[in-house]
């Protein structure tokens, strides 16, 4: 897990601090304090590698200069103890780049900062600690008073006003964390980083370590030469106790490594007892006491040649799921009769294959469906044969809109897997050996919580149906559990879509849970169902305004607008809102403050319940329409949405907002949430965190239509929607690697002393490996340690396939830096010889090289493709002669052009200065005439 430090002071007079002063240190510049007459001179400081003013709508553009916005700050307060600027700073993640990072925080500020009315300083440093270690961060000093736009709204005009007291609330400080966290997690997400960062203390994750302090630059340099330095020995004994904790039980370490994911690297484990150790001793000492943990567990070596390690609790865990998931499938308990077993009619080949599937006594059944396959009908014939039988039809799911869709498609009571859980630990709703439990959307769930669920059932003797699908959304706690149990004990498929009603939409949706993104596209763009535009406010417009185009013509037609990021679908939500305010469709407004702050509602409202309740018979994802707002705002009454997603047609609840206020806008959700929703069209919204799991669920939510629509400004191109849309985001567990055995490291004691001391002396991060997600087969039938074996067997060799294809990757990339490397020398040798125009043989040359470069570039069009789609990442965008040659479809005459306009200039400048010179020889041979009088002789 990535290092989190989100933190916020206030700059204040009563401490003797200058608002100029402090803008002159992060920004590394010289700036003049008017109030104390004297200049701030920080331009000596290093590594400050970006400096930004944002302003808010109505600010003076005079305040772009940092000396001009922080003097006026300064001079608008009186006080002698007053409060002059917030600071917040920001660890930035390591595993991004400096743009990356950049963007990050710079949307971040633009969001949360600018968006409410500050003026944001923003400077970020890319700095390394003492120990060499990299620690890019940010510093953002906000302003504290309201914008006051000038007379009839002139910017230049603009002052600050009152302070503003709401920015002061500590819930905004904890918003603020959250979000920090949420979207720096999506951006690594985006780019393909393993890691993730977690807002919350230690105490509410459940670690028993010291949350520490961070020290500044100037502490830490007089910490170095033995001085006294701010917060330092508090930090060193935060540092020091945390070692000591994690010395005495090395499982706190292991247990934090695996909160998200089944394994971790050497790395991984070095990184995370630097973090939380004093000095270089004590992080010798407690990685070799973590490293000796009879807990740890080495796993084997991954494709890219580094080790793997679990935890025995996560070995252990698995190894119980895999256990569990054996007995259950070798266990025949639950015979349906013939009869009723043939009770299928009205489904097609497939579903009845599967629904023999699960018809048979076997105490475990894997249905592995494409999104719209008809599983749901499928399962609701099933319910039907189990409940004839005299069997109790339990259901489960992760989210409580996939637990409603289960209840409403095949008539199986439903509650989430949380809360199923829960009142297991509370020692009711248990199951009995009468029981048939389906687990939908089987493939968002970890290992830890699936392995409970086999486990219970095998123990009571129960019956387990997983339905799921790979392909679609990964799990979200550690594991890759629904792939890896359908390997183990077999499953049957149904891939024969039904959701959607033409058959061309059924086709891209079977490429879509293929992998074959890029072609699912190119049906829906010539169907005019996937737009293209400038920026995403346009983007977003488009959502809305097709969405509301539907409603006028079909308004018995139900619909979903669809995001990836929480904060899009809350834009959606307004902007869908204000088209029915404007259609004059809503009541009288209110306020109501939910638990996600304050919201506008009027009756008439579409309404998302955002958290289970049983009382209510609701569940996070349960739409409904707001139909009366009594007691002040304080009691809501909405009406239920019915069955097939019908506003209106289900039953009416009220409640207070004190009891209950996990409510939202119901016009947009996310596509996590939509996971098991069926409409009759759907609208999505494409941006750049997405995935290909996430485009194939928000692309077959829809029975008739679905709407595509992506910018420039945050895909890019039309291309690269098809790669971002297309890209992997996979999971492994402890299952898919061979064992070392507990403690073992897979090394001599001497090479892993010498291995320890390289980790001392550099303890970089480096991205672990996912796991391919693999094709799911059909053994034949065989003993349950013939199939595990067989499954096994079967994934070590696409998870081979995959790491090569992999490794291939990075060679590419690798090749592809090369290249552009090799650009750079070329032109940097043409320069140094073009002087030697026509007299220097060395320029014929350099000249051939870069024409020899333009054929060899032909020869690569992988090379190619790589530095276009990725110019950027690759600097070739800042090249623009190389990115014209990569772009020309004959190389060699873009280099040809290039060399020849360069040596037309040349020849010119020569002729000019040969001009010059004649000039200056002949100026020099003249006679100089006498500046005496002239007398007239």
């Amino acid at each position: 897990m990535a290092i989190y430090h989100f933190s916020a002071k206030v700059i204040g007079r009563s401490s003797g601090r200058s608002a100029v002063a402090a803008a002159a240190y992060r920004a590394a510049e010289c700036l003049h304090d008017a109030a104390l007459g004297r200049a701030h001179d920080y331009t000596a400081k290093a590594g400050v590698i970006h400096r930004e003013i944002l302003l808010p709508d109505g600010a003076a553009p005079r305040w772009l200069d940092r000396a001009t916005l922080w003097n006026e700050v300064e001079a608008g307060e009186k006080r002698r103890d007053a409060q002059l600027a917030r600071d917040i700073e920001i660890a930035l993640p390591r595993e991004l780049g400096r743009s990356e990072a950049i963007r990050l925080v710079r949307d971040f500020g633009r969001e949360q900062f600018v968006g409410r009315g500050m003026v944001a300083d923003l400077n970020v440093h890319w700095t390394r600690a003492a120990d060499g270690e990299l620690q890019p961060h940010a510093h953002v000093m906000l302003t504290m008073r309201e914008v006051v736009p000038g007379r009839d709204g002139h910017e230049e005009g603009a002052r600050f006003g009152r302070k503003v007291v709401a920015w002061n609330d500590r819930g905004l400080l904890f918003g603020w964390r959250e979000r920090w966290a949420s979207l720096a997690n999506e951006r690594l997400a985006e780019l393909g980083h393993d890691v993730r960062i977690d807002h919350r203390s230690y105490a509410a994750q459940g670690i028993p370590l010291e949350p520490q302090h961070k020290i500044g630059p100037a502490g830490a340099r007089r910490a170095q030469r033995g001085e006294a330095a701010e917060r330092a020995d508090e930090h060193e004994g935060i540092a020091r106790r945390n070692g000591a904790r994690i010395a005495a039980a090395p499982e706190i370490a292991l247990d934090v490594l695996t909160q998200q994911h089944s394994t971790f690297t050497r790395r991984d484990l070095a990184r995370l007892v630097h973090r939380h150790t004093a000095d270089a001793a004590q992080f010798a000492d407690v990685l070799a006491k973590v490293e000796a943990s009879d807990e740890l567990v080495r796993l084997g070596v991954d494709g890219r040649g580094a080790e793997r390690f679990t935890t025995q609790a996560m070995l252990a865990t698995e190894q119980r799921m895999e256990e569990a998931a054996a007995t259950l499938g070798a266990r025949q308990a639950h015979r349906v009769s013939p009869a009723r077993r043939s009770d299928g009619a009205g489904l097609d080949g497939e579903q009845a294959l599967a629904l023999a599937h699960v018809m048979r006594a076997r105490d475990l059944s894997v249905v592995v469906g494409y999104a719209g396959t008809g599983k749901s009908t499928m399962l609701g014939v099933a319910r039907q044969a189990w409940a004839a039988e005299g069997y109790t039809v339990r259901g489960a799911a992760l989210s409580g809109i996939a637990a409603e869709g289960l209840e409403g498609g095949a008539g199986i009571a439903s509650r989430t897997v949380h809360s199923l859980l829960h009142a297991w630990d509370k020692g009711y709703d248990t199951l009995s050996a009468r029981d048939v439990l389906v687990v939908d959307e089987a493939g968002m769930i970890g290992s830890r919580q699936m392995e409970r669920l086999l486990s219970a059932a095998a123990s009571a003797g129960a019956k387990v149906v997983l339905v799921g699908d790979p392909e679609q959304l990964q799990a979200i706690e550690a594991g890759a559990a629904f792939r890896a149990i359908a390997e183990r004990v077999g499953s049957v498929e149904i891939t024969e879509v039904r959701r959607q009603r033409d058959v061309w939409q059924q086709q891209a949706t079977r490429e879509l849970a293929t992998g074959r993104t890029a072609q699912a596209l190119d049906r829906y763009e010539a169907a005019g169902m996937v737009a293209g535009h400038d920026t995403l406010e346009a983007a977003k417009a488009a959502v809305v305004a097709g969405w509301d185009a539907v409603r006028q013509a079909r308004p018995d037609a139900s619909q979903i607008i669809l995001a990836y990021r929480r904060d899009d679908v809350r834009d959606l939500n307004e902007q869908a809102r204000a088209v029915r305010r404007a259609a004059g469709e809503l009541g009288a407004d209110q306020v109501l403050v939910t638990e996600r702050g304050e919201r506008t509602f009027a009756t008439g409202d579409r309404l998302y319940f955002l958290r289970n309740e049983r009382g209510l018979g609701v569940k996070n994802g349960t739409l409904g329409t707001l139909v009366a707002i009594e007691a002040g705002g304080e009691r809501l009454t909405v009406r239920l949405d019915g069955p097939g997603g019908k506003a209106g047609g289900g039953t009416d609840v009220t409640f207070y907002l004190r009891d209950y206020d996990h409510i939202d806008h119901g016009y947009a959700a996310t596509v996590h949430k939509s996971q098991g929703v069926t409409v009759d069209q759907a609208h999505v919204l494409a941006t750049g965190l997405m995935d290909r799991h996430a485009a194939y669920v928000g692309l077959t939510r829809h029975r008739d239509a679905v709407r595509l629509h992506w910018s420039a400004d945050e895909i890019g191109s039309r291309d690269k929607l098809a790669q971002v849309l297309g890209r992997e985001r996979l999971k492994d567990t402890s299952l898919d690697y061979g064992l070392g055995g507990p403690g073992s490291l897979g090394a001599t004691p001497a090479q892993m002393q010498a291995e320890r001391d390289d980790l001392v002396r550099a303890y970089g991060g480096r991205r672990g490996v996912s796991m391919p997600i693999s094709e799911i087969v059909v053994p034949a039938a065989a003993e349950p340690a013939q199939r595990v074996a067989a499954g096994r067997a079967g994934f070590r060799d696409r998870y081979a396939a995959h790491q090569q294809q992999r490794q291939q990757a990075a060679e590419r990339d690798q090749q592809a830096h090369g290249l552009v490397r090799q650009w750079d020398g070329l032109v940097k040798d043409y320069t140094a010889a073009l002087p030697g125009l026509g007299s220097d043989p060395g320029l014929a040359m350099a000249r051939e090289r870069l024409v020899a470069f333009g054929q060899e570039v032909r020869k690569r069009p992988d090379l190619v493709a790589v530095l276009c789609a990725r110019d950027a990442e690759f600097g070739v965008a800042e090249r623009p002669t190389l990115h014209g040659v990569l772009g020309h479809a004959q190389p060699e005459r873009a280099i040809a052009a290039f060399l020849e306009v360069a040596e037309t200039t040349t020849r010119r400048q020569q002729q000019d200065q040969v001009r010059q010179r004649e000039v200056e020889l002949d100026q020099a041979r003249r006679p100089t005439r006498s500046r005496g009088p002239s007398l007239g002789m």
